[in-house]
């Protein structure tokens, strides 16, 4: 098990990582950040939306889980979007260097992180 810092200086280890978060979903509050890439309060709070909004979409269709993560493809940059399921109502938010990062297993980091975050 791992903390908030301690999890996030793990995100950073990943080839490519530019900046990371950890984010509360409900509030758009962020509780931890290391890196940059960019405004990573900004971002984070702007990300709530998304967040939200697929969640919001899910359930209108009907389809049932969570969400696993969302990938936003940038011209320079790969984000994910990583929610948590225990503790719920919170995500991880990478900012990667798209000419630098493997995506396959940046996820898979991002995963193993995810579950071992202990707050």
């Amino acid at each position: 098990m791992s903390n908030i810092k301690e999890s996030l200086n793990a995100l950073m280890e990943i080839d490519g990582a530019l900046g990371t978060a950890l984010v509360d979903y409900e509030s758009g509050m962020v509780l931890g950040t290391e890196g940059g890439g960019v405004d990573l309060e900004l971002a984070g709070a702007g990300n709530t939306e998304v967040v939200k909004a697929k969640m919001a979409t899910m359930d209108s269709l009907g389809i049932d889980g969570g969400i696993e993560d969302i990938l936003i493809t940038l011209e320079k940059q790969l984000h994910i979007i990583r929610p948590t399921t225990n503790p719920s109502g919170l995500f991880i938010y990478l900012v990667l260097d798209k000419a630098k990062a493997n995506l396959a297993l940046a996820r898979r980091k991002v995963q193993g992180i995810e579950a071992s975050l202990e707050i």
